[in-house]
C-alpha cells in the first residue's frame, strides 16, 4: 500500500507531501489543487505505461505544467510586506513525482533538455533522475535501481552494482526498459503494480453513452474507464464475483430494486426492476444519476481489485440521497483496494470521514500555492541529480 505521496513543481503543487492510508479523501474549495493532485497520480501511472512524456505534452508541455510561481517564498512575501517576485534560483527547473510504501518507493525528476538547434524536439521534457528503493524513505543504503541521465544501475542481491543501461533515451523510463524478472524483479513488480492502478473520472451517462446501448458481452472483471461494458461487468460480478454485495449495494440506494442482464445473440443489456413499476427499465431509460451509481457499483465491486483505485468527483449527477450508500460502498471496497477519492461534496466527504480508517487531505491555496491544511508532512528525500 502506498503510504506517502510527494509532488514538487507540478502546477500549483510547488512542494506537497501527504500521508496515505487504505481510504483517503482529497477535498477543498474549487481551485485548491484537487485536480492537480489527481493528474499527478495519473502521471505516475503513465510512467509504468511508458507514456509520461506524451501525457505532459497533452497538457501543453513541461513549461505549461510547471509551478508558475517563485522557487521559494521569502518571509516578507508570506507576510504580505513584499510583493511576490522571482528570486535567484538555487536549483534546476524540475517536476518531481514520487511515492513510497512499506515495501518500495519510487521517484522521478523531469527537467528541461539541453539546447539543441538540430532537434525539433528540443521542448520535450527529459527524464533526469529516477530511483527505486526499499522502505518508505530514500536513504544512502536502500536504493537498488538508480538512473542518472542515460545511465541506469541495478544493485544485486549481494549488494554490488551492475550497469543495466548506458544509453537510455531521455524520454524512456527505467521502469519500462530495465524491468527484468531475473536481474531487476523489484522494478518489474512495482511496474506491474502501477499498471494495475485504476482511475475513474469519465464514466459516461449522457444520452449516447455506450453503457446505455447493448454491447457484445464477454467476461469483464474490470469495468472500462468510460463504463462502456457495464452490462458485461455486472454479469461478471454476478457469476464470479460478489453478487450478494452488488445486490445489497443496489438495494441500499434504491430500496426494492434489483438489476438483471439480458442477453440477445451475444449482446448484453442492463435492465433495472424498481418497486411499483410493471416492467423493467432499460439502461437507455435510466436517469444520469441512477446510471452513474450502477457504474460505480460495477467499478468498486470488481472481481479483480487493483492495488489502488482513484475516483475523481464520483458524486457528479448523484442525488444527495445516494451519497451515503456510495460512501458505504467505497468503504467496503477500500478493504480490498487502497482508495483515493477526490471530492468537494460535503455530504460524501462527511460520510467517508466518519469511518475510522479514513484520512482526509484538505487542500487550500496560499499565494497561488496548494498547501495541506493541518497535519505534519511525512519525511521525504528526493534523489539528487
Amino acid at each position: 500500500m502506498m503510504t506517502r505521496l510527494a509532488i514538487s513543481g507540478y502546477r500549483s503543487l510547488r512542494d506537497i507531501r501527504v500521508p496515505l492510508g487504505a481510504l483517503n479523501v482529497v477535498t477543498g474549495a474549487n481551485g485548491s489543487g484537487k485536480s492537480s493532485l489527481y493528474r499527478a497520480l495519473k502521471l505516475l501511472a503513465d510512467i509504468a505505461q511508458g507514456r509520461i512524456i506524451q501525457s505532459l505534452a497533452a497538457e501543453g508541455g513541461l513549461q505549461s505544467t510547471l509551478w508558475a510561481g517563485p522557487e521559494a517564498f521569502s518571509r516578507a512575501m508570506k507576510a504580505g510586506t513584499q510583493p511576490v517576485q522571482g528570486l535567484v534560483r538555487k536549483n534546476p527547473v524540475s517536476l518531481k513525482l514520487g511515492f513510497s510504501g512499506n515495501d518500495y518507493g519510487y521517484a522521478i525528476d523531469l527537467g528541461l533538455p539541453l539546447p539543441d538547434s538540430r532537434s525539433k524536439f528540443s521542448t520535450d521534457p527529459v527524464i533526469k533522475v529516477e530511483s527505486q528503493w526499499t522502505g518508505e524513505r530514500l536513504g544512502r543504503a536502500n536504493a537498488f535501481a538508480v538512473r542518472n541521465g542515460p545511465s541506469v544501475r541495478i544493485r544485486s542481491d549481494s549488494g554490488e552494482w551492475r550497469q543495466a543501461y548506458q544509453h537510455l533515451a531521455s524520454f524512456d523510463s527505467m521502469m519500462t526498459h530495465c524491468s527484468d524478472p531475473r536481474e531487476a524483479v523489484e522494478l518489474l513488480m512495482l511496474r506491474e503494480r502501477m499498471r494495475d492502478w485504476r482511475f475513474y473520472d469519465h464514466l459516461r451517462t449522457d444520452r449516447d453513452a455506450p453503457s446505455r446501448k447493448p454491447q457484445i458481452g464477454t467476461y469483464t472483471p474490470v469495468l472500462a474507464s468510460d463504463g462502456s461494458d457495464l452490462a458485461a461487468a455486472v454479469q461478471t460480478i454476478r457469476e464470479i464475483g460478489a453478487a450478494q454485495d452488488m445486490d445489497a449495494a443496489i438495494a441500499d440506494a434504491f430500496p426494492g430494486a434489483h438489476i438483471e442482464v439480458v442477453s440477445t445473440d451475444g449482446y448484453f443489456e442492463l435492465e433495472m426492476y424498481q418497486h411499483g413499476l410493471l416492467r423493467p427499465l432499460k439502461a437507455s431509460e435510466l436517469s444520469d444519476g441512477t446510471l452513474r451509481y450502477l457504474l460505480l457499483v460495477a467499478a468498486l465491486l470488481s472481481p479483480r481489485p487493483p492495488a489502488l483505485m482513484i475516483l475523481n468527483e464520483p458524486e457528479t449527477s448523484l442525488h444527495p440521497d445516494l451519497l451515503p450508500p456510495l460512501a458505504r460502498l467505497i468503504v467496503q471496497a477500500s478493504k480490498r483496494s487502497q482508495a483515493v477519492v477526490v471530492s468537494h461534496a460535503a455530504a460524501l466527504v462527511s460520510a467517508l470521514g466518519a469511518h475510522a480508517d479514513c484520512g482526509q487531505i484538505v487542500l487550500e491555496k496560499q499565494l497561488g500555492e496548494t498547501i495541506v491544511r493541518d497535519g505534519t508532512p511525512p519525511d521525504w528525500t528526493w534523489p539528487s541529480r
